[in-house]
C-alpha cells in the first residue's frame, strides 16, 4: 500500500483535463477530440492519457514527453 507522502507525490503528477489544458497551452476541446482520435492516424495524435472509469488523467512526465517530440528546430 502506498504511504501518505507517496500518493500526494502521485496525485501532483497526475493532471485533470483541466490542469491539462493549462499545461500545454490547448483547450479542454482540443484534449477531448484527440481522444477521440487516438486509434486514427491520420490526425493529430494527443496526449498520452490514463482513463480510470470516467475519470481521465494526464502523467505529467508523459506531457513532457509528448511536448518535446512535437519540439520543431528551425534552420538558420
Amino acid at each position: 500500500m502506498a504511504t501518505s507522502n507517496t500518493r500526494r507525490e502521485m496525485d501532483r503528477n497526475l493532471l485533470t483535463e483541466e490542469e491539462t489544458a493549462e499545461y500545454i497551452s490547448m483547450s479542454r476541446g482540443f484534449l477531448r477530440i484527440a481522444r477521440c482520435n487516438t486509434a486514427d492516424k491520420k490526425r493529430t495524435s494527443g496526449p498520452p492519457f490514463i482513463k480510470i472509469g470516467r475519470a481521465v488523467r494526464y502523467k505529467k512526465s508523459e506531457l513532457d514527453k509528448w511536448l518535446d517530440r512535437r519540439t520543431v528546430s528551425t534552420h538558420e
